[in-house]
């Protein structure tokens, strides 16, 4: 295999890796501003539990 392939697919998959790791953290955030939210809702209805 010549340097030059070599080097273009070293490119490649550097570029696959950063866009794979942008997307795992905005899923992540996504995901932990749902379930902030989710809690709040959760502890502001508690008042309207009667036991």
């Amino acid at each position: 295999m010549s340097k030059e392939k070599i080097y273009s697919t070293m490119s490649s998959s550097g570029v696959m890796a950063l866009a794979a790791g942008i997307v795992v953290i905005a899923v992540g955030v996504a995901a932990g501003v749902l379930m902030i939210i989710s809690g709040a809702r959760l502890i502001a209805g508690k008042k309207d539990v009667t036991l």
